[in-house]
Parts: structure tokens; sequence; C-alpha cells
């Protein structure tokens, strides 16, 4: 029996199984009937039926079963929402359980390499973390979609990747440098671990290692796309998903040719639909996905001059994800980055194959996507504020703390912890009008904090603390599981206070 590792892309239209049997062998895409497409293609349909009565039909089942019109679809993307609905997390469970019982009976995996969504990522992980718990494997690894991808762009050591990765229901835009031997920065953790013991470290061979330079994302992916291009089409509102699918057979067919005809399956009978690329290409500029693309470039951008880096040092840009192939993206990427390399080999398989890459002997140097602030009293101001712990683009597990040293106001009893997650650089947002996504520029002004959903953790002030007098000296730090820690020391009575975990950062 073969061991080796797994890795899993769940897609917001379609799934992929990746084998790797020994580190450094080439990683190969399984085909999984009844579930994949066909031997030929691989890929499963993220699509989940319980019309099967007490058994789930699942991925190119829905499909044959003529149960497409009232299966869950689309799930992925609400995964990573704080509150997930309850049936996107069954049709997950179950789609990944289905793939898991249905693996060769002659592999046995190891370890189980996962992906994941920038935007959404702590909620996927929580998920995941719940779903993997369940397994009989010790190893479990999460890994964000662009990063992944540009692991499994095959480019040299050194090599500065910036990665647009445009799922069904996702657009993630990450910048990794692909370092060899140990790097020059100081080693950080691991994969994330969640679910079992630490990957194990190869004696005798040196480490890649991936450092996220930046990444940003957002909610919106070709699935949206499809509304807006149905919309353009002619469809009712909302359109039924005759008209959607239909508009995606026709958005693909454009990728290859300026015009095309497809049939769309409607109540009234089987009717052609037409449209050509220039007239798909007014829909997306009219929808503000350009302006949208630019803000999380210059996310991304601003990232990475923070680490030093810049966008004029690119090697090479990977468009990976279905939306990469609409000639409007590569467009584009060609405008705002005309003198780097574009790579589209393998735009559907690059981020499974580049998760099998990523064990057991590499090391990824993530940062935070969003940042952490803490709500402090301003004397000054005499008021609340939200002051700055960690900024977007810090690097984790953390360096170097952060420490604050809090002196005692009046009759204070205790110091009130509070944090929030600012919100992004990005000044669109997606909303739904009458059922049609749409792009809605955010007002300018200062960013706004969202608190977090927990309580606020109550440290009580040394007795015998005197007005003015500082009395707690706070340490903050990111852990190599995404953990916020806070250590304290009581200044007035000398003795250290108890380590306490905050929560997981994004």
């Amino acid at each position: 029996m073969s061991q080796g590792t797994l890795a899993i892309d769940l897609g917001s239209s379609s799934t992929l199984v990746g084998w790797q049997a020994a580190p450094g062998s080439p990683g190969e895409v399984l085909a999984l009937p009844p579930l994949s497409r066909s031997t030929s293609d691989a890929s499963i349909p993220s699509l989940v039926s319980p019309s099967g009565g007490s058994r789930w039909l699942l991925g190119q089942q829905v499909i044959e079963a003529g149960s497409e019109a009232d299966c869950l679809r689309d799930f992925k993307a609400m995964l990573g929402q704080s509150n997930a609905p309850t049936t996107a997390e069954q049709a997950a469970d179950a789609l990944l359980q289905g793939i898991w019982q249905r693996l060769p009976q002659a592999i046995e995996p190891q370890r189980l390499v996962l992906t994941a969504p920038v935007q959404g990522f702590a909620g996927y992980r929580r998920w995941l973390q719940q779903w993997a718990e369940c397994l009989a494997i010790e190893e479990v690894a999460l890994v964000d979609e662009p990063t992944a991808a540009a692991l499994g762009a095959g480019l040299s050591p050194g090599s500065l990747v910036l990665v647009l990765d445009i799922g069904a229901g996702t657009t993630d835009l990450a910048l990794v440098r692909l370092e060899g031997g140990e790097g020059r920065a100081m080693p950080m953790a691991q994969l994330l671990r969640f679910a079992g013991r630490s990957l194990p470290e190869r004696q005798g061979q040196s480490q890649r290692t991936a450092k996220v330079l930046g990444k940003a994302g957002i909610s919106l992916g070709g699935r949206m796309i499809d509304r807006w291009w149905a919309k353009a089409l002619g469809a009712p509102e909302p359109a039924p998903q005759a008209w959607l699918n239909a508009a995606e057979a026709l958005k693909c067919a454009l990728s290859d040719t300026t015009s095309a005809q497809v049939v769309l399956e409607s109540e009234a009978g089987p009717r052609p639909l037409q449209g050509s690329r220039r007239e798909l290409n007014k829909v997306l500029d009219a929808a503000g996905l350009e302006p949208l693309l630019d803000g999380l470039l210059n996310e991304v951008e601003a990232a990475a001059r923070r680490a030093g880096e810049s966008l004029d040092s690119i090697d090479a840009v990977m468009a990976v994800g279905g939306g990469s192939a609409l000639p409007w993206v590569q467009q584009w990427l060609q405008r705002r980055l005309p003198k780097t390399e574009l790579l589209v080999t393998q735009p559907l398989q690059a981020v499974v194959l580049g998760a099998l890459a990523m064990t057991p002997a590499l090391q990824v140097m993530d940062v935070l996507q969003h940042g952490i602030s803490l709500r402090c009293w301003d004397r000054r101001l005499q008021n609340q504020r939200w002051h700055p712990l960690f900024l977007p683009g810090q690097a984790w597990p953390t360096p170097q703390p952060l420490e604050l040293v809090l002196a005692s106001r009046g009759d204070q009893a205790c110091v009130e912890v509070q944090l929030g997650t600012p919100s992004g650089e990005s000044r669109a947002e997606v909303v739904f009008v009458d059922g049609l996504p749409v792009l809605r520029n955010q007002e300018a002004g200062e960013a706004s904090v969202r608190p977090w959903n927990q309580p606020a953790l109550q440290i009580p002030l040394p007795a015998g603390a005197q007005e003015g007098q500082d009395c707690l000296r706070l340490r903050f730090g990111v852990d190599a599981e995404r953990q916020l820690w806070l250590e304290g020391f009581d200044l007035v009575g000398e003795q250290q206070l108890s380590r306490q975990i905050l929560g997981i950062v994004e």
C-alpha cells in the first residue's frame, strides 16, 4: 500500500484531489468515479443533493441524476462567514467525506493538505478543523490558495510571484517569495496545524521556504460575473439556474473566440443564446470590476513596500482559477504589470499541485491580512479609541512581542482588553440589490474596526496602585497556530500573570 500526501482543493464550482506518493515525487490529480466528471476529467463538480434518500448524491452523480435544479451549490463561499449556514457546512462535509470514502484502496494518506481562500480564512479554518477531527490521520495542514498556486508554479528559488486566483466564489491576490535553503529571513512556523502532531523535518535536506509578503481577497468570483452577464443577455431577475448555466458556458466560450453561441435550455424549450467578447467586456467594465481589482492590488503593493519589496521586482504572474481565462482579466494584468511574464500553466490544477509540494519539507512564512487593534483610553481626547497592535503585513509567528505599559487611572479596578479587526484598505464591497450582486464604493474616511465577537478580557489591577503609577506590563504576540497570546507582569507586586490565548487572527 502506497503512503503519502493527499491534497484537496475544494472549489465553488469544481473540486480537485491530488496525491503524492513520496516527498519530491511528481504529484498527480486523482479521478474518483463516480464523483469525477470522467476518467479523463478528474474534476469533481461541487454539487451536493439530498435527493438520494438517506445517502447524498455528490459531484457528477447530481448531474447524471438530473438533480441540478434543487441541489446545494456555491456553499464554499459561505464557509468563510462568521456564522456559516448549517446547510453549507453539511454540504461541504458530505462532499469531503464522500471523497475520503472513495479514495483508491491502494493509497494510505499519512498527511492531508487542505486549501482555503484568503477572504474568510479564519472561518474556513474553524470549519475544516471540526471536519478533520473525525479522520484517522495525524497530520493535517491548511494553506491559502494563492500561496499554494505559487508553490506549484515550478519557478526557481528566489522568484517573486504574484498570484491572481479568480474562482467561482472568491477573488484572491497574493505576493509570494519562493526562497531556497534556510532563506535570509528568520524561519517561521511550519504549515498551520490543527489536527495532529507537527510536520516532521527531513534530515540532510535543505528546506524550501515560501514567504508571503502580502495578500488580499474579496467574496466575488465567477458566479457573480455569470449573474451580471445573464442580466445583460436578457435573463429575468433573479436569473434561473438554466440562464446562469448558459451564461457561464457562453462566458467560457468567449475566452477562445470573439463571438459564440450556446443553447439555453429553458422551460419554453431550447433557444440559441449569442454574445460577443466585446459585450462581455462592457458588462465587466460597467460592474466596476477594474477598480475592485485595482484596490486589491494596491493592498498587496502596500504590504510589499512594508516588506521592502516592489511590484517592479516581480518575476512572474500566475493567473489561476476559472476566471483567470477571461481575456478581460489578462488585459488588466498586462496593463498593470506590463513588464512581467504571465504564467497560465495548468490554471485549474496549480493550487492542488502546489499544496502537494508543501509537505513535509517546506516552511511557509505568512503575514496577517487585516491586522489587530486594541481599544484603549486616550488621555488627551478623554475617550476610547482603537490603537493598532499589529498592522496588515505583520509576519507571524511574531519574532518580537509587542509590549505595552499601563498606568492606573483613578479608582479603576481592572483593565479591559477589547480587540478588533480593522477593515481593509479596499473601498469596494459586494452588496445585493434585488438579488443581483453589485460593487459599491465605500465612503472614504477613517478605517472602521470590527470588534471581536467575544467578551473582553478583564485583568484586575494590582492592589495598592497609585493613580498614574505604572502597574501592568502587557506583551502581545502571534504564535505558529495563528493564536494571539497575551502575557502580563504585575509591576507593583512584581509577579508574572498567567498567559492567555485571546483568539485566532486573520
